[in-house]
Formats: structure tokens, sequence, C-alpha cells
């Protein structure tokens, strides 16, 4: 866990995205809040039920479907068929490590964009866009796929 969040805080963040904060919704939203580990929902339902024995799985799928839908979550999709979540809904595109499978966030520099949005033609809309790397981070057990290049 790298920013524990309290559960007054969360309920206070879910409460400015216009969110009811129930008890299952603290504690789906504070462990996205506080591992910014990218969980898919199975993720994110076996760390919650170990606190919260009587959620399940819908529930949290419902709740990730209403903070997504009130933009205090955002989808990631990283690999097909594998949808996580991200606490974080600044703008940020993620970078997947092919040896360790770990996803980063990636930030733009002050005042840039991650990728400017493609030329359009006419009558289409950019609701959202996601930038997604893949490579080798610089963890030692990874790094040293860099030298094969």
């Amino acid at each position: 866990m790298n920013n524990p969040i309290t559960p007054a805080e969360t309920a206070a963040k879910l409460r400015g995205f216009g969110i009811s904060p129930s008890p299952q919704r603290v504690a789906i939203y504070g462990f996205l809040l506080s591992h910014p580990t990218h969980p898919t929902a199975e993720t994110i339902f076996t760390a919650v039920r170990a606190e919260q024995p009587s959620i399940s799985l819908t529930t949290v799928y419902n709740t990730l479907k209403l903070l997504t839908g009130k933009h205090a979550v955002q989808t990631v999709i990283i690999e097909d068929g594998e949808l996580r979540y991200d606490g974080d809904i600044r703008e940020h595109a993620h970078f997947k490590c092919l040896k360790c499978g770990r996803v980063y966030d990636i930030f733009p520099e002050p005042g840039c964009k991650i990728a400017p949005p493609p030329k359009l033609p006419s009558g289409f809309t950019i609701t959202e866009m996601h930038v997604c790397c893949r490579g080798y981070c610089p963890q030692p057990e990874c790094a040293q796929e860099n030298s094969s290049c």
C-alpha cells in the first residue's frame, strides 16, 4: 500500500463526485486510491472481501460501474479482455513491463499532453483516449531483458 487513505477521506471524495458513501463503496474506492496497481475487479473483490466478507463480486462490479460513470476512477485496457481500474484520474499513460507484468503510471511534463489527439473526420468526437506502452521496466530482474535488444 503506497498512499493509505482513511475511510473518512474516502467518503468525502465520494461525496465530491456526487456518490453516496456506503461502506462497500468506501472500501472499494479506498482500495483503488491506496493501491495504484491498476487492479482488476476480481483483485479488488478478493482484497475488499478480507475486510467485508459479505461483499459480492456483483457489488464490486456495480460500484466500479458507478465510479467510472461519475469519473471518480478510470478504466485501463492494457491487454485484450482484461479491464483494470485506476483511482488516479489525472491525465497519464500506462507502461506494462513484458517480463514482470507490473503496470506503471507515466505522467507528462507539466504543461504537456500525453499525446495529441488524432485528426478526426468531421462529426467525430473523442470522449477518451488511452495510451499504453509495453517494454521492460528498470527492475533488476527485468532490466536484463534490455541487453538483448
